[in-house]
């Protein structure tokens, strides 16, 4: 599920697009939103490897992060373990 979006929303939204766009333009709208989507990431993922390179030089600690993400997972983990068996339930 995406953003709680169903079946059935997914289905609705894909009628009115073809019936605004018609059938043929679909695969040109998908590629020009795939290239857009590609892009946003590409410029992310820039953004993100200049703020570490800076942070690097600067001396800034950028570990930090990784512990926290860590700390994350293992709670996580905890929380799958004690809820586990009342999952299967």
């Amino acid at each position: 599920m995406f953003l709680f979006i169903g079946g059935p929303e997914i289905f609705i939204i894909l009628l009115i697009v073809v019936m605004l766009f018609g059938a043929d333009k679909i695969p040109e709208i998908a590629r020009g939103l795939g290239k857009t989507m590609r892009q946003v990431k590409d410029a992310t993922n820039d953004i993100k490897r200049e703020i570490k390179e800076s942070a690097e030089k600067q001396g800034i600690d950028t570990d930090f992060t990784k512990d926290i993400k860590d700390g994350i997972n293992k709670v996580k983990e905890d929380i799958n373990d004690i809820t586990g068996p009342i999952k299967r339930l």
